[in-house]
């Protein structure tokens, strides 16, 4: 017997039988049928001497005190006839206690086990507290409302399914009223709160805690709807793409097995893609389903069975169901898809091809141990969700096709968020016109009069550490050929190693544009070739290690030992993929400041533009603030991804350095998005300037000097006048103070590039 139900409510809860003493008094005094009225003068004589019973109490053990009184008192309300198929016990309203169960319940209760403590299925403290609220809102201020929060057990069975059962309540002989002291809230107050369901603490304002009688005992009475919780609970389960959660509803298998009534139950799942004519697994659902008979299908068969199969099932796609597997015919029990079964102790399954429109997008299996647990009746009742499967389903593949449209645009194309309502609008234009039935041409899209911000952290000198390992690389291939054509010991393999030796005198004294192909091209028509030859000819264990060790160091793709420049390719990847990531978290406070189109570029280092103006957001206030800020905000984040570097850079197979260089330009330009290259760009002549600037700021040197302006370590600022240095010469001041730059400030001159001049700088160090 459970303890009284330790939610917080409005009610002092106290357990009395008097309204049902009531009624006996009534059928003792008023009952025509005289052993009815004897019957009913019996039990109120046995109960008077215990006022308690009457009066009302809170202390448990009064029931194991009359235990027996209490069920002889209830006789009527629970026939003994009925007591194997009911399933009934008297309860304390609105807790959890209960007493007095028919046999039935009883027998529920004992194959849930002993620690098993009954429970009001998902409710929540302050749902329960508002329901309380509500009640005495119906049954003692007598409003017109109707509390319809269903209440559910869930109950294991001895097999451990999941059983869900459904509460109605019989308070007619339980009492609700105020404790003393208590105000009643006025009218005007009870409908504000009804207009306030969610506001827990409101409700607690004017019905405190315990500031309510709640008197008497229940009739509680369960039905068995398992199927139909069980399809409730499919309906909000069944598979879905969540962006914040992407995790798998590992309840689904639960589900079904309360569903079917099967205690041991696998459930597997693929989709079929229609474009290439195969089943795929859904990632996130790999640990939860099991495929079983679906996973051999497809790692056994060849692709054009597979495809043929496909095609039959469009023409016939009823399922496939075996109750029991050894009942099958002896032919097929040799086939090895029998041994798939005994494997994994399958014994009896279900495989059901899921159609749409005529055409396959699914299949399901059911498995499980137990045999003629799954049967034409199990598939009949998968029938009545076949409608919300097929749903579910075209759901998940719309809402992945929209993902992977999502990852696309975010990945492969330059349409920023900042910049796709304009996109938007005009193909709403569009797609309108076309609804109406009329022609529409879809307009150019541009952005006018934008300042530009442009910077770039250049991985220095990645050219010529690129030049010298392909030299290492190459050298040692051809130390290693050395090796093996020794140990070969033929008069061809002396010719191969006079010709590896002009290669070697070639690359390390006079390389040629075509050295490296021309190399290339003699180890794949004629050393790899006859290596390859010795490996099948030659019986001695060494020669052939020797040779195998050889080919493992070669990159097939190139005939070529690469592991060098693959060093230093990883070293140039992971560095731009830290810088971009740095990048791109920033940006996001950088779109707070202002939306801008923002775009960035990986190669030998990361560089990146905004172009900032209020035709980009034109409901948003717009002000040369703007501009400031976000080329303060450009300039901190540089020194950032600069500071970030220095942390990470022992960690590089090997050691690259960086300079970074922020452009400044004060004129205004055009960009347009070119259908053709799908991105935008600059627009027109005058516009392209700034795009030649940037492309020879990369390899420019300080006036008069052949020192480049970019310097590891520092940080370069190219302008053209004095109010652009004053300006940054204040960010680098608010950046000094917060040390992450050092005092070390230079005012530098660019030298003349071609159809520039004027053009100044200044470097400074980071801290």
């Amino acid at each position: 017997m459970a303890n009284l139900y330790k939610k917080e409510s409005p009610f002092q809860v106290f357990i009395s039988f008097k309204k049902y003493l009531d009624v006996l008094e009534h059928i003792r005094y008023n009952d025509r049928l005289e052993y009815r009225a004897n019957y009913a003068e019996s039990l109120i004589e046995k109960t008077k001497n215990f006022k308690e019973l009457r009066d009302g109490f809170q202390d448990l053990s009064v029931f194991e005190k009359h235990k027996d009184l209490i069920k002889l008192l209830l006789a009527d309300l629970f026939p003994t006839g009925l007591t194997r198929n009911e399933i009934k016990a008297a309860g304390i309203p609105l807790t959890n206690l209960t007493f007095n169960y028919t046999e039935r319940f009883q027998n529920i209760l004992n194959d849930a086990g002993k620690d098993f403590e009954i429970e009001f299925r998902d409710i929540s403290d302050d749902e329960y507290y508002v329901f309380c609220c509500c009640l005495i809102l119906q049954t003692y201020l007598k409003k017109d409302i109707k509390v319809t929060i269903p209440f559910y057990y869930d109950i294991p069975d001895k097999q451990g399914i999941m059983k869900h059962y459904k509460i109605t309540v019989n308070s007619d002989f339980s009492d609700v009223y105020p404790a003393e002291g208590t105000k009643i809230p006025s009218d005007d107050v009870l409908d504000m709160l009804l207009e306030n369901l969610d506001d827990v603490q409101l409700w607690k304002k004017y019905f405190q805690p315990e500031s309510w009688i709640l008197n008497g005992f229940s009739i509680i009475s369960l039905i068995d709807c398992t199927s139909e919780v069980a399809l409730s609970d499919l309906k909000s389960s069944m598979i879905k793409i969540d962006l914040e959660n992407p995790s798998p509803d590992e309840n689904l298998k639960e589900i079904f097995k309360s569903y079917f009534d099967v205690a041991e139950l696998n459930f597997g799942l693929m989709l079929f893609n229609i474009k290439n004519k195969r089943l795929e697994k859904l990632p996130i659902y790999e640990n939860v389903f099991t495929n079983h008979l679906l996973d051999f299908w497809i790692n056994t068969f060849d692709e054009e069975a597979r495809k043929t199969a496909f095609e039959n099932i469009s023409y016939n796609s009823k399922p496939v169901v075996v109750s029991n597997v050894d009942n099958l015919d002896e032919e097929i029990k040799k086939l090895p898809t029998f041994n798939i079964l005994k494997d994994n102790n399958i014994n009896s399954f279900m495989v059901i091809p899921i159609m749409k429109d005529n055409e396959l997008l699914a299949m399901m299996e059911f498995t499980s141990p137990i045999a003629n647990s799954l049967n034409g009746l199990k598939l009949k009742k998968l029938e009545f969700v076949a409608d919300m499967i097929i749903f579910s389903l075209s759901r998940f593949t719309y809402e992945r096709n929209n993902q992977i449209e999502a990852i696309i645009q975010r990945e492969y194309t330059t349409i920023h968020d900042s910049v796709i309502w304009k996109f938007r609008n005009e193909a709403e234009r569009y797609f309108n016109a076309y609804l109406s039935k009329k022609i529409y041409t879809l307009k150019e899209i541009s952005f006018k009069n934008l300042t530009p911000l442009f910077s770039f952290s250049d991985i220095r000198s990645s050219s010529d550490k690129r030049f010298k390992l392909m030299l290492e690389d190459l050298n040692q291939q051809i130390d290693g050929l050395h090796e093996v054509m020794t140990i070969l010991n033929s008069s061809e393999a002396e010719k191969y190693s006079l010709a590896l030796d002009v290669f070697e005198n070639e690359l390390n004294n006079e390389i040629k544009a075509d050295t490296e192909q021309r190399f290339q091209r003699l180890l794949r028509e004629e050393i790899h070739p006859y290596l390859q030859g010795q490996l099948e000819v030659k019986s001695e264990e060494t020669i052939k290690e020797k040779i195998k060790n050889y080919f493992s160091q070669v990159f097939t793709q190139n005939d070529l030992f690469y592991a060098n420049r693959k060093n230093l390719d990883d070293s140039i990847t992971l560095l731009n993929r830290k810088l971009a990531d740095i990048l791109d978290e920033k940006q996001v406070a950088a779109q707070e400041i202002f939306p801008h189109y923002f775009e960035r570029f990986k190669s030998d280092g990361v560089e990146h533009n905004l172009y900032i103006g209020p035709n980009i957001a034109p409901e948003l206030p717009y002000s040369t603030k703007v501009v400031n800020e976000l080329r303060y905000w450009q300039l901190e984040t540089i020194c950032t991804m600069e500071h970030e570097f220095r942390l990470f850079k022992k960690d590089l197979p090997v050691s690259l350095d960086i300079a970074s260089l922020i452009f400044v330009y004060n004129e205004k330009i055009d960009i347009r998005f070119r259908m053709d290259e799908k991105r935008f760009d600059v627009d027109g002549a005058f516009n392209s300037n700034f795009e030649i600037i940037k492309k020879r700021l990369e390899k420019a040197h300080i006036k008069d000097s052949d020192e480049r302006i970019t310097c590891p370590g520092k940080i370069t600022i190219v302008y053209f006048g004095l109010e652009n240095q004053r300006e940054y010469l204040q960010y680098i001041h608010r950046l000094q103070q917060q040390n992450i730059l050092k005092s070390d400030v230079e005012l530098l001159r660019v030298e003349d590039l071609q159809g520039i001049t004027g053009l100044l700088a200044m470097r400074v160090s980071l801290a």
